[in-house]
């Protein structure tokens, strides 16, 4: 039983970059997913939280989704980056509710590194 998140990178001060969570040894597709991120020296952050019933969450600059297809990914479609967007990003899953509170978290990801430049 794994996730991973991927899709990090560095882009410039307006760009986009769309970050993957697959998971390995179950599925996704009824399972509370939150997206998170620390940047050095800070505490871990919930960036978006997609509930179970939902195929998306749009939340301002940052939207999860779901694949229509493939039931073990989601996405976190992250536009209008700035500098303070500079961090670790991590997907995580929760089973039996659907907020993100981060102690509810079932599972974890090993992190993307998301650079933007200014």
């Amino acid at each position: 039983v794994q996730l991973q998140a991927s899709g990090g990178g560095l882009v410039q001060t307006g760009g986009s970059l769309r970050l993957s969570c697959v998971a390995s040894g179950f599925t996704l597709g009824y399972m509370t997913i939150g997206w998170w991120r620390q940047a050095p020296g800070k505490e871990r952050e919930g960036v978006s939280c997609l509930s179970y019933t939902d195929s998306e969450s749009v939340g301002g600059r940052f939207t999860a989704s779901r694949d229509n297809n493939a039931k073990n990914m989601v996405y976190l479609q992250m536009d209008s980056l700035k500098p303070d967007d500079t961090a670790v990003y991590y997907c995580s899953a929760r089973t039996g509710g659907t907020g993100c509170n981060l102690d509810d978290m079932d599972y974890w990801g090993k992190g993307t590194q998301v650079t933007v430049s200014s």
